[in-house]
């Protein structure tokens, strides 16, 4: 899964600038619950790009800012 700030979509195809990929999650159990509260400790998040095009996007969740926020900050432990 990846997160950062949606810039279009063609299709199935999403650009996304700051993007970061979510390798584990832990403190949510689906999507929709880290598009609501973010994740918790133990979370592995990498660090930011520029720019990612993601090829076969399935799904758009838009996210809170307590979300954001979190995923922005969680360290890779």
């Amino acid at each position: 899964m990846h997160v950062g700030e949606f810039v279009c979509r063609n299709g199935c195809e999403v650009e996304l600038k700051e993007a970061r990929r979510i390798w584990y999650w832990q403190g949510a159990n689906t999507l929709h619950e880290i598009s609501l509260s973010g994740v918790g400790s133990g979370s592995k998040i990498s660090v930011a790009v520029a720019r990612i095009v993601l090829l076969d996007a399935i799904e758009i969740i838009d996210a809170t800012d307590n979300a954001r926020a979190s995923l922005e900050t969680v360290p890779w432990d």
